[in-house]
């Protein structure tokens, strides 16, 4: 399958720019860099209004960047999109990253995050029973490992978990982890990123950095995995959404197989980007509010 011609575009765009691999610069270069580029490649941010009068469903978000880069202005753009197409407060999470913070910090910190958001639920207009975790690569990962967590009690129980091309198993086998890619993510900087994140090679079995290694997923929450095909995290993606759904929980899995990795946030130039926003907020509504009451035809 042909790259998105939208995609060829900005990778073009990025190689005439001369931008270094983030694997070949400093963390805190990699970081301008990724924000400048960030800048550049999603839409405007939507205008969002605040709602008081009713406890709203919430999602909690977790940023990607490979656990190093990114943060709440990085991801603002898709937060606000999720806010307004699901009719949901969104709580974005700015966790403490790598290599600064290593695994497991930034579990813990979105564990902590999660809990304080719930047990503040009335005071942010949220209604508790109704509360789901997202996010994308590094974020997925963090949602899917969170998802885990309430299920054995450790969290309290979450209605949903949105998992945008996560990151599920830092051992790096899979046939697309191998595979050559090119744009916003290779198998060269993914490796980059988990050596920054990881404390050393006993973490990459433990299922807090490899939800994928997880000894029994059955009983979390109901999941949507988004995946795409030019993406070294493609198959460790799919690997878990078809677990899930092996393990009965309710999956929606939807893969983009001509996009690469980060294409939902560069709208801007990948117009599937916000198709892919439009899609996942309409299933988060779904999920986060319940049905309307449906009448009958009264009899003759």
């Amino acid at each position: 399958m042909p790259l998105d011609p939208d995609a060829q575009t900005l990778h073009a765009m990025i190689r005439a720019a001369g931008r270094p691999p983030f694997e070949t610069l400093t963390p805190d270069e990699a970081r301008r860099a990724f924000n400048a580029g960030r800048a550049a490649t999603q839409p405007e941010p939507q205008e969002v209004a605040e709602v008081r009068d009713e406890a709203l469903p919430a999602l909690i978000y977790f940023h990607g960047g490979g656990w190093l880069l990114g943060d709440l202005d990085s991801h603002d753009a898709a937060c606000r999109h999720y806010a307004n197409g699901a009719r949901c407060r969104v709580v974005s999470v700015d966790y403490r990253m790598a290599p600064e913070h290593k695994f497991p910090v930034a579990v813990d910190d979105s564990a902590a995050a999660a809990k304080w958001i719930v047990a503040n639920a009335a005071a942010l207009g949220i209604n508790h029973t109704r509360v789901a975790v997202g996010g994308d690569s590094a974020g997925g990962n963090l949602a899917a490992v969170l998802a885990i967590m309430a299920r054995d009690g450790k969290l309290p129980p979450l209605a949903y978990q949105l998992l945008v091309y996560p990151a599920t198993d830092m051992a790096m086998v899979t046939r697309s982890s191998q595979a050559p890619s090119e744009g916003i993510l290779t198998s060269k900087t993914m490796k980059w990123f988990i050596d920054h994140y990881l404390r050393g090679p006993k973490d990459v079995t433990d299922w807090r950095a490899s939800p994928l290694r997880a000894a029994d997923l059955s009983g979390v929450a109901t999941a949507l995995v988004l995946t795409c095909g030019y993406d070294p995290l493609c198959d460790e993606g799919i690997a878990f959404a078809q677990r899930l759904e092996r393990e009965g929980v309710r999956v929606t899995h939807v893969h983009y197989s001509d996009e690469p990795h980060g294409f939902v946030g560069q709208g801007k130039i990948i117009r599937a980007g916000g198709t892919a926003l439009d899609m996942m907020a309409a299933a988060l509504k779904k999920a986060l509010w319940p049905p309307p009451p449906i009448e009958l035809p009264k009899g003759k």
